[in-house]
């Protein structure tokens, strides 16, 4: 008996790969190529969905859509094969990291939860966020593309982080902190962990954060930020995401924003400074975040 096919919303839910994201590979790479149901509705073959899990994962290790979302079956398997070899530009993984996937894999989220625990009360909650979490993300998708993994416990995995993590950034919140910053994501865009690492790098230093979660039209956002008197807009980007719609989104948010409201783009998916106009700051990696917010501080002084 053959296995059903997957409807885009399913197809959203098992890869973290967004509808609008799925739509337009399929128009500029002619994959996914889904068929039709009665209703005119995309239905993906099962044999698609394994492929896209793959194109996942090599995004999340750093490969642009544009190298692989395309490329030949061949062209494909020789690029896993040579990431399975080599993992470029990956430091061996420690044993705590190792012990951490083990859990994960045996499906203990009560002992992933409390080693966490006990890891960022050890570090402290930035510490935790830039030399425990981003490497395990890192080793979480590593052990996913060796088959280490199902979607399932990666799922597992990311609902414990949340929950530790967002715990923690309650023990700092500061609702009359400077600046206050508006964090969220543009509508094609449905990974929140990201967000939730920036906010975790930023309130300790005594900013204001709020989160509107995912997926927020770009209308809503400037209405936000203007209404509630932001001081920065912070918006997230997984690999996933094409580069082209978030330059674009970056640039239509920018002209809806007054000059004084900084922007800010971060995550494996945020577009190169180089590709985008004067206003817009790209941050590069998680622990940068904090040396934005103090340059920001500093440009604001005695205002």
């Amino acid at each position: 008996m053959s296995e059903p096919f997957w409807s885009i919303s399913a197809v959203e839910r098992d890869t973290g790969i967004a509808k609008d994201t799925l739509r337009v590979w399929e128009r500029r790479y002619r994959f996914p190529a889904p068929v039709r149901d009665e209703n005119g509705e995309r239905l993906y073959p099962p044999e698609q969905v394994v492929r896209l899990r793959t194109i996942r994962r090599l995004l999340d290790l750093g490969f642009r859509p544009g190298k692989i979302v395309g490329a030949s079956d061949a062209a494909l398997e020789a690029l896993v094969a040579d990431t399975l070899a080599s993992e470029p530009g990956t430091p061996p993984a420690s044993e705590a990291l190792r012990s951490l996937v083990g859990m994960i894999t045996l499906r203990n989220g009560d002992a992933l939860r409390t080693t966490l625990q006990q890891r960022l009360l050890r570090e402290g909650l930035q510490r935790f966020v830039g030399e425990t979490l981003a490497p395990l993300n890192l080793e979480v998708g590593l052990a996913w593309f060796r088959g280490e993994l199902r979607v399932s416990d990666e799922h597992l995995y990311t609902e414990q982080v949340q929950n530790v993590v967002r715990a923690a950034i309650g023990q700092h919140s500061n609702p009359l902190g400077v600046p206050r910053i508006l964090l969220t994501t543009l509508p094609e865009e449905s990974h929140a962990l990201g967000l939730l690492m920036v906010e975790a790098m930023l309130v300790p230093e005594g900013a204001c954060c709020v989160s509107l979660g995912t997926r927020t039209p770009l209308d809503d956002i400037a209405r936000a930020a203007i209404e509630g008197a932001f001081d920065i807009v912070a918006l997230s980007f997984s690999s996933a995401f094409p580069a082209r719609q978030a330059i674009d989104g970056l640039n239509t948010l920018r002209t809806r924003l007054p000059d004084h409201i900084a922007l800010w783009a971060g995550g494996q998916g945020a577009p190169a400074q180089r590709r985008l106009p004067p206003g817009i700051t790209v941050i590069d990696r998680i622990d940068e975040a904090p040396e934005a917010l103090r340059q920001w501080r500093a440009r604001h002084a005695g205002e």
